[in-house]
């Protein structure tokens, strides 16, 4: 895997591509596989680095995973619990889900604390609290944190924010706990759904996911299943946002239109022109580019993930853009490398103001994390000249074949 990646820009994408599966679904339905008593198997999982990331910690764990096609079979029956004190741990942050599912099915759980991108302070306090009220003993030494229950007794538990990582950890861990489990102010997000839909196929007995209160009854054992992975809505929409800004008639197909209705509209309102189908999205072009404001929001609001791939496009629009992030108020770096480029951007915590209309020049950038790699991808599309993009493993973490992807649509990228 080369960490450069090199594009000249001012190519005009056409034609068609397909989204891949959701990344931020398969981070956490993998480690929710050590759950299974018999045999999973997921087809369409993403060809990303932190897929193959996990996978290397199932084994560790004794977990037997192969592959044939599009399907990966993963055999839990003689999963073992041993310490996760791995390096691995620390390259992503959805390690994290490990804890749940752990303590879910052996009470017990030691390992790193979690990696992933640097996107400011981003505690786990919620997680913690999630299992202390079914009955968890907590103790963290330096970056171990160890997690015992003698039982874990089902609680209503609220969470003060609608944290998607402890919304999924606390199903995880509650799958096996005793009685009936709330979860008050869930995350509503799609992952969240997937992963309810493949834990019920196993035999879970989990309610509500999708709205703001979950409930899930304890069992004994969960069964194996046969599951599809959604699609990608964040993949979907920076390729929808990249043919906005550089594109002439794109189809993105193996799309949940629903899934990214908070984008389009604010696409739609800068004069993006899309035809919007039950399971692809159409950019056919614009007109000039008008500015606009966002403010991140947790499902079905705007999607911080995106917000850093849209940027690139407001360096186009007219007039000044604002962009207010409430999930993670440091998500700014790419600010810097996109002035690198040309980019007129003023940002503070937790938000930015951009002034559209400087043209972009290729330049050496860095990619600091997963989405800043993504929008400096669809800078370098845009900018006139060649873009050299370094730490591109940040990219390859979050999207699947995004070279040959972007090559095939008539990007000259490498």
């Amino acid at each position: 895997m080369k960490d450069v990646i090199k594009i000249r820009g001012n190519h005009k994408l056409s034609g068609e591509v397909t989204v891949s599966s959701c990344k931020n679904s398969a981070v956490a339905i993998l480690p929710a596989v050590v759950l299974a008593s018999e045999v999973v198997k997921l087809y369409d999982v993403p060809d990303i680095e932190d897929i193959k990331v996990l996978i290397k910690l199932l084994e560790l764990l004794g977990v037997e995973a192969s592959k044939k096609g599009d399907c990966i079979t993963f055999d839990s029956t003689n999963v073992k619990n041993i310490d996760l004190l791995d390096d691995d741990v620390k390259k992503l942050r959805a390690s994290y889900y490990f804890m749940g599912a752990l303590l879910g099915r052996f009470k017990h759980v030691k390992m790193y604390s979690p990696g992933g991108c640097n996107l400011g302070p981003r505690p786990i306090d919620l997680h913690l609290k999630g299992f202390e009220a079914l009955g968890a003993k907590i103790s963290q030494h330096g970056d171990v944190i160890e997690i015992d229950a003698d039982e874990l007794i089902g609680d209503e538990i609220y969470l003060d924010f609608a944290s998607v990582g402890a919304t999924i950890n606390i199903m995880l861990a509650a799958c096996f706990a005793k009685g009936r489990t709330t979860i008050n102010n869930a995350a509503k997000e799609p992952e969240i759904i997937d992963l309810s839909s493949m834990l019920n196929k196993m035999g879970a007995r989990i309610r509500g996911a999708g709205t703001s209160e979950i409930t899930i009854d304890g069992i004994n054992r969960l069964k194996g299943c046969i599951h599809d992975i959604i699609p990608d809505r964040i993949e979907a929409g920076t390729y929808i946002i990249a043919a906005a800004a550089v594109g002439n008639n794109v189809k993105v197909n193996n799309v949940i239109p629903q899934h990214i209705e908070a984008l389009t509209s604010k696409l739609e309102e800068m004069g993006v022109i899309m035809q919007i189908g039950s399971d692809y999205v159409k950019v056919v072009g614009c007109n000039d580019l008008l500015a606009t404001d966002v403010k991140t929001q947790p499902f079905p609001g705007f999607a911080t993930d995106l917000q850093q791939p849209l940027t690139a496009l407001m360096c186009l629009a007219k007039g000044d853009s604002h962009i207010e992030d409430t999930i993670y108020p440091e998500r700014f770096k790419h600010c810097d490398e996109l002035n690198k480029m040309g980019a007129s951007i003023k940002y503070h915590k937790g938000s930015s103001t951009i002034h559209g209309g400087t043209p972009l020049t290729g330049s050496d950038i860095t990619a600091r994390d997963l989405r800043c790699g993504a929008a400096l991808v669809i800078a370098g599309l845009i900018a006139d000249g060649e873009t050299i993009i370094h730490d591109a493993y940040h990219i390859y973490r979050g999207y699947d074949s995004i070279i040959e992807k972007l090559r095939a649509l008539g990007a000259d990228i490498e």
